[in-house]
């Protein structure tokens, strides 16, 4: 699969040096950006998936982490500054380009900090390939998309994701389910747990990500649970048992109730280091400094 790297020094970003890879997939070829901050060992921050997911999300994390790592936080295909062509977003895309994207640009085994549904991924590349990462953080993880998570059928989860990807309908339903109220409600209701912190500007910037072109496709396929790369409890908890890496994960004490029983089944298995600090799903971006403060001795111990 040929790649290349250019600079994009117009993007926006979090203070780090912004770049592009450029990956192919089926004979298509995608712009995904990601930036770069800090010196010392590789550490790789990936974003939640979710209708506003970008690497910004990890911006203040990032900062806090670079005295220490060089920190590189990605934008995933479908979602931030990078490209977001009509694909059929499902698990394989992402499988294969974390696992090219960790290829191209490490050639040492690495830290990963992984957010809410990307957790799937990252424990499956850890799994079939042990020696990619050194050390995995998993910040309040999930594996299963919004609808199935509220009991919607396979059925009906599919007929919603054909209804958004529809040109017409598909385009009115989803700015409806962006609009700034909505976004608004999304994080005070499971995001995050200080409404002081969901001021207008904060919310006009999540909006501006969700009104980019072609930004409908890869959500409607999360949101659906068309990016679950597991589908059943016992195979996520099988993806940790079958670890050969250091593992943390940090749960957020606010918690929805469903995904809190998910993180508490995981973090009950044998050799799982876990801590419970303020939050909910969104715990990294509202509470950098209290993830890092709960996590440095995990992040800074010598194992490997």
């Amino acid at each position: 699969m040929s790649t290349n790297l250019l600079s994009t020094p117009a993007a926006v970003g979090f203070g780090g040096v912004v770049q592009e890879y450029l990956w192919n997939w089926e004979n298509q070829q995608l712009r995904v950006v990601y930036e770069t901050l800090g010196k010392g060992s590789p550490l790789l921050l990936l974003p939640s998936f979710s209708s506003v997911s970008t690497r910004l999300e990890m911006g203040e994390l990032a900062r806090l982490l670079a005295p220490n790592f060089q920190v590189v936080a990605v934008d995933w295909p479908g979602f931030g500054e990078s490209s977001r062509p009509s694909l059929n977003y499902r698990p394989e895309i992402y499988q294969h380009f974390l696992e090219d994207f960790v290829k191209a640009i490490f050639n040492t085994p690495i830290t990963v900090v992984a957010a809410g549904h990307t957790a799937s991924y990252v424990l499956q590349l850890a799994v079939k390939q042990p020696a990619t990462f050194s050390r995995i953080l998993l910040l309040a993880p999930t594996w299963r998309g919004p609808l199935p998570t509220m009991g919607a059928s396979q059925q009906i989860a599919g007929f919603v994701r054909e209804l958004v990807r529809s040109p017409i309908l598909g385009q009115a339903l989803y700015k409806l389910n962006t609009t700034p109220s909505f976004l608004s409600l999304m994080y005070r209701r499971h995001v995050f747990t200080d409404a002081a912190k969901i001021t207008p500007s904060f919310i006009e910037k999540k909006w501006q990500t969700t009104q980019q072109p072609g930004a409908r496709f890869a959500s409607a396929a999360f949101v659906t649970g068309n990016l679950d790369a597991v589908h059943e409890q016992s195979d996520f908890l099988g993806l940790v048992q079958s670890l050969t890496v250091p593992l943390m994960v940090v749960v957020g004490e606010s918690s929805p109730p469903k995904s809190r029983e998910e993180m508490n089944a995981l973090v009950a298995l044998p050799g799982v280091r876990s801590v419970v600090i303020p939050g909910s799903l969104g715990l990294h971006e509202e509470y950098p400094a209290v993830v890092l403060e709960a996590v440095q001795d995990f992040l800074f111990s010598p194992e490997n």
